[in-house]
């Protein structure tokens, strides 16, 4: 009964811990435990009736803690055809896939009730495979029980929490044994212990720990360094550091957001600068959708700055309010300083106004532009004093064409290829998501950190026609200069990729630095795309880096509005976006593009499956119980003596022949064994028995000379029993914990 407590209590503490990660701020009291007790108590009751009536009792009271469900309210009937509980158990569980985790237990009451409910059934089911000495079932159930809340909920020490899991099952499989082992018990215990050491260690708490594909070895403590950027474009290649530096961390919803510093509006012929244009108050109302002045549809950030040394106040795209206990000072467009800068660790709040519209609206916005954006000197200029034509426009190409003269004439043959890709269209948005496109995938473009150059062309013209080799201020630069080449209003936005979400914050570092595009619609305002391959991906399903995008639906919506384009026209009619297997693609295609250094692609917050999970957990354990044995088995032979390698060696014969499920003892004589091999297995084992037996029993002159032969017949023995035996019996024996009790 002591153990079954004991082994039972451990694994519901196990499991209590780990779904109650689900919610942030944890509730208080006591009632997960008081739970978890419900669950053990039933089984320690005797005799069976009387267990069955306690599990009755037990599960009513559970229901009524959980769920404040009187046990006189518990039939169905009433409001719902279950009655209160399985109405409030049903809403509950469908809860999940409305709301992101972690929840606050507060405002999600029937949440709440669905944790504690699996808290105790897990626990309860533990409990009843404990009492019945089935280990493999105990086993199994723990590891879906504390596994399951792993593959939800991603994120904090997942590397000492796996640990604590697989020491739990190791104590199970040793305490449940007929006769624990002190080996197993030991090496159960000792898993448990680094566990401890581990969760508390403050280098697992780091992501750059927990992140194990980063993993550096040369870990010689750094002193803490502060990243600025120089936000003006540079295409002359980028370096990044060996270490990577957390600049901010980010508390918002969970969807993958691009954190906007600042925006590059100006071209000056060759680069994009930071030259923001201040709006008038008339100019904002303009540009600004009338949604954007809807708080409702404001989301929320809190912002910590770690190591960033910058003015700017970053946030989603587009900001439109801020809450700082610093001065601040607005730029315009959505831009925002700090005065003086930031220090390390303070915090704001800033709110956005970022629109998801549906590719089937964007492709009805037609190319009206307010005369904020196409006057001379704002988002229609290619060089100073030289503004394109608007999009649509009757006689562009006659236009544009006298305008690209000069130092602008190798701009000429960048205006043909823009129109080449976008094709014949009054769709602003198909040849927007066509460039997009054709720059990710379609293109034949390739990352690279230090790309090469074409002497006597501007960089972004030997870009996009000679080189199609750059980081992502060439793609994105090079996508806004094409884009107003065509007539659309477009620039460069710097900042940050989303980076990595734990415990509901995003941690932004130094690597996840990135340039994107922004592309003005009316009724929508600044719209983000991404043309860098392989980089993180928008959560608009609008744009063709969205994992909710459908190639195959814009396609065909957009093939009607496009004539000759290179990306819907007639050469890619099955979707936007075609696939070269030839082609290579970067193995990372993340960037710093402000002389910072490489980033990987933001991790997305991808759901791990749990049955890989529980795979994996069976294969530690599996491996765990294979090493105990070895090891126990290893130590015996440390020794001179022939009377004590004879032991040994019948204790390890023994011990196999229980694992095959026959009957065999620690007292068992070595002919014994041999007649029960001989009687069993057809196997004859007599050359071993006799060798063993002079080994054990002999003169100690015979006694050495007959261990070592002892030993070797052994092996022979082992061999041919496992020729005897089919594979799946095999396996049964070596991953069986019944040869652990005989200690």
């Amino acid at each position: 009964m002591l153990r079954t407590i004991a082994l039972s209590s451990l694994a519901a503490l196990v499991i209590a811990v780990d779904w109650l990660r689900f919610e942030e701020p944890r509730a208080s009291g006591g009632r997960p435990f008081m739970l978890a007790a419900l669950a053990i108590a039933p089984v320690l009751l005797r005799p069976l009736w009387l267990r069955l009536v306690g599990f009755a009792v037990s599960t009513l009271l559970a229901a009524w803690i959980a769920f404040s469900v009187s046990p006189f309210a518990l039939w169905p009937g009433g409001d719902a055809f279950f009655g209160p509980l399985g109405s409030r158990l049903g809403r509950g569980f469908l809860d999940f896939y409305e709301f992101q985790l972690p929840i606050d237990p507060s405002n999600h009451p029937r949440m709440h009730g669905v944790i504690l409910v699996a808290i105790f059934a897990f626990t309860l089911a533990i409990a009843m495979a404990i009492a019945m000495r089935r280990v493999l079932l105990a086993v199994l159930i723990f590891l879906v029980g504390a596994g399951w809340p792993a593959t939800l909920l991603a994120g904090g020490n997942e590397l000492g929490r796996g640990i604590v899991i697989l020491g739990v099952a190791l104590a199970l499989l040793a305490g449940l044994a007929e006769r624990p082992s002190r080996l197993a018990l030991g090496a159960s215990a000792a898993v448990l212990v680094g566990a401890l050491a581990l969760s508390s260690a403050p280098a697992v708490a780091k992501p750059a720990f927990l992140d194990w594909e980063q993993w550096d070895f040369y870990n010689r403590p750094q002193n803490l360094v502060s990243v600025s950027y120089l936000w003006d474009a540079r295409y002359d290649g980028i370096r990044f550091p060996k270490k990577k530096t957390t600049v901010l961390t980010i508390r918002a919803p969970r969807k993958s957001q691009y954190w906007r510093a600042t925006v590059l509006d100006r071209f000056d012929g060759t680069r994009w600068l930071e030259r923001i244009w201040r709006e008038t108050p008339r100019e904002g109302r303009q540009l600004t959708p009338p949604r954007a002045r809807d708080r409702a549809r404001w989301m929320p950030q809190e912002v910590t700055v770690r190591a960033l040394k910058d003015e700017h106040l970053v946030g989603a795209t587009i900001p439109v309010s801020y809450d700082v206990d610093a001065p601040v000072a607005y730029a315009g467009q959505g831009v925002l300083r700090a005065i003086g800068g930031l220090d390390r660790d303070q915090r704001y709040r800033i709110w956005s106004f970022a629109p998801r519209p549906t590719p089937a609206e964007l492709a009805g916005v037609r190319a009206v532009y307010p005369k904020a954006l196409t006057a001379p000197g704002r988002e229609l200029d290619l060089a100073a004093g030289v503004t394109i034509p608007r999009f649509g426009i009757a006689g562009r190409d006659e236009l544009v064409a006298k305008l690209l003269t000069g130092r602008l004439q190798p701009y000429a043959q960048v205006y043909a290829r823009a129109k080449a890709v976008a094709g014949q269209t009054d769709s602003p948005y198909a040849a927007v998501v066509a460039l997009e496109a054709w720059f990710r995938s379609t293109g034949a473009f390739i990352y690279s950190e230090q790309p090469g150059q074409t002497p006597g062309l501007p960089p972004l013209v030997g870009f996009i026609l000679d080189t199609k080799t750059g980081y992502c201020q060439h793609f994105a630069g090079g996508m806004a200069m094409m884009l107003r080449l065509l007539g659309i209003p477009a620039r460069v936005a710097a900042g940050f990729v989303s980076g990595h979400y734990r415990r509901g914050a995003w941690t932004v570092t130094d690597r996840d630095a990135h340039a994107w595009v922004e592309v003005w619609f009316k009724g929508y305002g600044w719209l983000p795309f991404d043309p860098t391959p392989g980089r993180g991906r928008l959560s608009g399903t609008y744009s063709s880096t969205a994992l909710g995008f459908n190639p195959q639906a814009a396609a065909q919506l957009l093939a009607g509005l496009v004539k000759g384009g290179e990306v819907f026209g007639g050469g890619n009619p099955t979707g936007i976006i075609s696939h070269d297997p030839n082609r290579r693609t970067p193995r990372s295609a993340g960037d710093a593009p402000f002389g910072i250094g490489l980033a990987p692609t933001p991790q997305e917050n991808r759901t791990p499956s749990l049955l890989w999970f529980l795979f994996l957990l069976c294969i530690g354990v599996a491996a765990a119980i294979v090493l105990v044995k070895f090891a126990r088995r290893r130590l015996r032979y440390i020794t001179r003596d022939p009377r004590r390698v004879a032991s040994a060696c019948a204790r390890e014969l023994a011990e196999y022949l229980h694992d095959q499920r026959l009957p065999s003892t620690r007292a068992a004589t070595f002919h014994e064994l041999s007649g029960t091999i001989a009687d069993r297995l057809g196997v004859d084992a007599s050359e071993f028995a006799r060798a063993a037996t002079t080994a054990r029993y002999g003169r100690l002159d015979e006694a050495s000379e007959a261990a070592g032969k002892a030993r070797r017949e052994l092996r022979v023995l082992k061999r041919k029993l496992r020729r005897s035996l089919v594979f799946l019996d095999r396996a049964r024996g070596l991953l069986s914990v019944r040869s652990l009790g005989l200690g």
